[in-house]
């Protein structure tokens, strides 16, 4: 009898664990048909031929084969989480980030009792936080961040009391942070950052007493931060920056906060005085307090900070009062020798600039002291600052000459020494610096001639030398800069000689302005070339003859003005006819004859035409005397047979004309409307609030087709980046249409989102459009790869392999995505460093889709228009095809991506010094490879590595990748687009690299 109930019990139990077994097989097999995208075919594991605990990403309890794991991070896959994953009852963890999941996260998912890891960071999920998570009472970890969720934090969550890491970052949740958080005893990590959250922060949350991270920057919250927050002493991360907080920093911060690693509270309302106890939080990094109302000194104590990598007051009130110790907490910060960024810009600070900023950290990187009241003048020693990559001195009292030996400052991109006293000549050494983007000297009292070694600054885009002294001659040198793009300004000057046609190798430029000074000659007819000029001021020189009729090819200009020359001849029909024109000012010159009445001459209040004594016509509004009727009729001695039908056929051309532009005219805004209609929109009102007008403080750069702002948006000091198009640009507004209709039909993790859009009118009554997109806090990788390279130098930024390997991953993918995955495929025509993007988890995003280009039909390759070089891509990442009349493809796309991808192993620009006609990135990497392959490696790579003491076989496991990533990179930049290897075969190839190396190295 005992036998046969032993019998019948296990036969019960076999026969539970076989229907529970069954339970989770369906379950699994369910989740798999919500998968519809799986470019890994991790699936395909996923059948009848293997149990399912032998499936990939599946752990499962050895002793009753439950499933207890179902971890698929990092897949690429798309689909949904089915109601069904309930069932799987005994899980204790589900890792699904970083893949492309949408919908909304279903309540079942309240029935895993035993659930205690949650990752769905990373994805497209919608709706909001379910309720039923009330239930997994055991849930340690809960990963929300980076995805599209609304609503409020939701009550039903209080129930997770052992919690210890909350990340909801990067949402859309509304409402204000619960009180009931701060009975979460073990909560470590707190992050609720970049969302909507509004309101004061609990004092509850002080009862936090384990907590290390308090990131709840980028919201609406306000008030003060209450007293206890600042008690908890275990923080090392306290980050309240862009909200509407306001308040005194307690003076014991640093005594009731000591592990503080991260302090930042920039973009607030905070007052009173820099609390001097920071001093006592010796682990400190960076101070971020920038753009508040904090007033007094700056503690010399900072000194004592010898971790400290940025300190950045920019946008206070610092200085402004009768007793302060003015510039002096600089002399102690030569102590912090691992200072990267130095910022007190727009306070003030006055008195002599100590000579003391010699001796700051080599490491430094930004040095900014611009808009203050600050004399003296710059120490020759300031040449220590080696790694100094911008050096802001601009709006300030500073005199004596601008000191030689900056131009030992080989890794400068940005100089400001605008709006100063400095006197003397511009240094010849100022050609040494290579990589200067952008050089500002105006507003000074320079004086001798523009030194043609500035034409060895092959990276310059933008060069302002205006109102200075400068005499003699515009240097041939200058004018061959081809990199000039935004600007090239010269005006209220003394230069003599005529204008160089060289200028018109600058097909890039923007922006010329050499008014105010005392040019000759002709206006050279080569200027026609420089195809995107969108402002021409020449106004008050000496030129003479005619408006060359070339000028008919410049279709964006803007604003011209030739005003106070000698100009003859008659004024071109063809500035009627552009269609971008919005100022023209012609006046006080010798021009004759009848004054157009087509486009910008119908507006008199855009036109200025005074001063030219014989003009006649024109519209009547200018009141000029009517013209002869010699110049208002045919001979009359043509013959009527030849009149009419001349006569009739203008007639016809025109309406024809006029009907289509029409036709054109209404297809074009109804493409505007259709693009914007699934993108949510903002108003222009607004947009003009967050940048403040647009203000050059709130400027970050400056793209092909616009310009990009920081922007506080609705009073809530959220920081976005917004994209304002210049429609005046020639392609300002195809730009502007392509990108709205790339990025409102794909959603990838590696490609920048889009946030919101607004397409209206200015205050003035003018188109206006932009774009917001989310804020990405590293920056991107072009201003990670090229720094300084010494071993010494550059601590915090080093990239070891696999992480630039994963970049180059997630840059794959996206070009997959675009390429293989889209209803429509998209070239995105414009890949190179500056345009990836990198998040705080240094995960890559390829951004700036203005000069994207959508393949029609893939199957008889035709595209949608054709490109050519000097209008689509950048200098150095161009395919070749390109530049002899090639269309867009995506194997353009390709060539693009191998360049970036030697790039990022060998830390050379494709438009380094050393690459010329003879030798290219592409020919430098070959030549080197196979057995030289270590020489061209970037040395920071190997330093990377070689800190974390890897082994002989890891360090020759690292070559042998290394070298089968450069053979990818020379395959993608092969000459010929049928060599390259298509963006498919390429990610497959570089994680199978990836997943080699990290099986290796365990």
């Amino acid at each position: 009898m005992r036998l046969l109930l032993y019998l019948l019990n296990s036969i019960i139990v076999l026969s539970m664990e076989s229907y529970i077994g069954e339970t989770d097989k369906l379950a699994l097999q369910d989740f798999k048909s919500r998968i519809t995208e799986d470019p890994h075919q991790i699936m395909t594991s996923w059948n009848h031929s293997f149990h399912y605990c032998n499936w990939t990403g599946i752990t499962c309890n050895p002793s009753n084969g439950r499933v207890t794991f179902l971890h698929l991070s990092s897949r690429q896959l798309v689909g949904t989480i089915p109601p069904s994953i309930g069932n799987l009852s005994s899980l204790t963890g589900i890792h699904l980030g970083n893949n492309s999941f949408h919908g909304e996260i279903p309540q079942s998912i309240g029935r895993l009792l035993q659930l205690q890891h949650l990752n769905l960071s990373h994805n497209y999920f919608s709706g909001t936080i379910p309720t039923n998570l009330t239930y997994c009472k055991e849930l340690l970890e809960l990963h929300l961040q980076f995805n599209d969720m609304v609503g409020k934090i939701v009550d039903e969550l209080s129930s997770l009391s052992k919690l210890y890491l909350l990340k909801l970052k990067m949402n859309s949740f509304t409402g204000g942070i619960p009180h009931w958080i701060g009975n979460f005893s073990s909560l470590e990590f707190f992050d609720i950052s970049d969302n909507s959250l509004q309101g004061p922060i609990p004092q509850d949350l002080g009862h936090l007493t384990n907590l290390l991270v308090f990131h709840v920057n980028s919201n609406k919250l306000s008030g003060t931060i209450p007293s206890s927050i600042f008690n908890i002493s275990s923080i090392y991360y306290f980050s309240v920056t862009q909200n509407q907080v306001h308040g005194q920093i307690p003076a014991d911060v640093g005594l009731t906060l000591p592990n503080l690693a991260v302090f930042a509270g920039a973009v607030n309302s905070f007052t009173g005085p820099i609390p001097v106890s920071l001093a006592n939080a010796s682990e400190l990094n960076v101070i971020e307090l920038s753009q508040n109302n904090l007033i007094g000194d700056v503690p010399t104590s900072f000194g004592k900070l010898k971790t400290l990598v940025r300190l950045n007051f920019e946008q206070n009130r610092l200085g402004r009062r009768e007793s302060y110790e003015g510039l002096k907490f600089l002399d102690s910060l030569s102590n912090c020798t691992y200072l990267s960024v130095l910022s007190f810009a727009t306070n003030y600070f006055s008195g002599e600039l100590p000579h003391s900023i010699t001796n700051l950290s080599s490491l430094l990187e930004i040095f900014s002291l611009g808009n203050n009241r600050i004399h003296g003048t710059l120490p020759a020693d300031l040449s220590n600052l080696i790694s100094l990559t911008y050096l802001g001195m601009d709006g300030n009292l500073l005199n004596g000459s601008v000191p030689e030996a900056i131009g030992k400052l080989k890794y400068l991109q940005g100089l400001d020494l605008n709006g100063n006293a400095f006197s003397g000549k511009i240094p010849l050494t100022i050609g040494n610096l290579t990589r200067l983007t952008s050089l500002n000297m105006q507003e000074n009292r320079l004086e001798r001639s523009i030194p043609p070694e500035l034409g060895k600054c092959k990276s310059l885009t933008a060069l302002n030398l205006s109102r200075n002294n400068l005499v003699g001659s515009i240097p041939k040198e200058v004018a061959w800069l081809s990199s000039l793009s935004i600007s090239l300004s010269l005006s209220s000057n003394s230069l003599t000689g005529s204008l160089p046609k060289e200028l018109g190798q600058l097909i890039n430029l923007e922006e010329l302005d050499v008014s105010q000074n005392k040019l000759s000659g002709e206006i050279p007819s080569t200027l026609s070339n420089c195809l995107r000029l969108e402002r021409v001021n020449i106004r008050n020189n000496l030129f003479q003859g005619t408006i060359p009729q070339s000028f008919t090819n410049l279709k964006g200009l803007g604003e011209v003005d030739f005003s106070q020359n000698n100009l003859s001849g008659k004024i071109p029909e063809f500035l009627g006819k552009l269609p971008y024109l919005r100022k023209l000012n012609l006046s006080f010159n010798e021009l004759d004859g009848e004054v157009p009445t087509e486009g910008i001459f119908a507006n008199t209040s855009a036109i200025l035409i005074n001063g030219n004594s014989n003009l006649c016509g024109g519209v009547p509004k200018l009141n000029l005397p009517k013209c002869s009727k010699a110049t208002k009729h045919l001979d009359s001695r043509a013959p009527v047979a030849i009149i009419v039908p001349v006569i009739l056929t203008v007639l016809v051309l025109c309406s024809c004309a006029a009907y289509y532009k029409l036709r054109k005219s209404r297809k074009a805004h109804a493409w505007d409307d259709e693009e914007l209609s699934k993108i949510p929109r903002t108003t222009y009102r607004e947009i003009h609030r967050a940048t403040g007008g647009f203000s050059e403080d709130n400027l970050v750069g400056a793209g092909s087709f616009g310009s990009v702002y920081k922007a506080h948006f609705d009073g809530d000091n959220t920081i976005m980046a917004v994209k304002v198009l210049n429609l005046q640009r020639r392609g300002a507004l195809r730009s502007f249409l392509d990108e709205c209709k790339a990025l409102r039909n794909i959603r990838h993790r590696n490609l920048l989102r889009i946030k919101t859009a607004c397409s209206s009118i200015d205050h003035e009554g003018n188109d206006f459009k932009c774009l917001v997109f989310e804020f990405m806090a590293n920056g991107n990788l072009h201003d990670w790869l090229h720094q300084e390279n010494d071993d010494q130098q550059q601590q915090r930024r080093k990239l070891g392999f696999i992480q630039r390997l994963n970049i180059a991953i997630d840059v794959a993918s996206a070009l997959d995505y675009l390429h293989n995955h889209c209803q429509t495929p998209i070239v995105h025509c414009d890949l190179k460093p500056s345009n990836i993007l990198l998040d705080e988890d240094m995960s890559a995003h390829v951004c700036d889709f203005g000069l994207a280009t959508f393949l029609l039909d893939t199957s008889s390759n035709s595209w949608s228009h054709e490109i050519s070089a000097a209008l689509k891509g950048s200098i150095g990442y161009i395919p070749t095809e390109y530049g002899s009349g090639g269309r867009a493809s995506t194997l353009g796309d390709v060539y693009s991506f191998g360049i970036v991808l030697l790039e990022l192993l060998i830390c050379r620009r494709p438009t380094d010094t050393m690459f010329n006609e003879n030798l290219n990135i592409h020919k430098y990497v070959s030549v080197a490879l196979p057995e030289h392959v270590m020489e061209i490696v970037d040395p920071l790579l190997l330093l990377a590595e070689e800190e974390q003491n890897i082994t002989q076989d890891q360090a020759t496991r690292i070559e042998e990748c290394l070298l089968l990533v450069f053979e990818i990179g020379l395959t993608c930049s092969a000459t010929l687009p049928r060599d390259r290897m298509p963006i498919n075969d390429v990610l497959n190839e570089l994680q199978a690299i990836k997943k080699s190396f990290l099986s290796r190295r365990r």
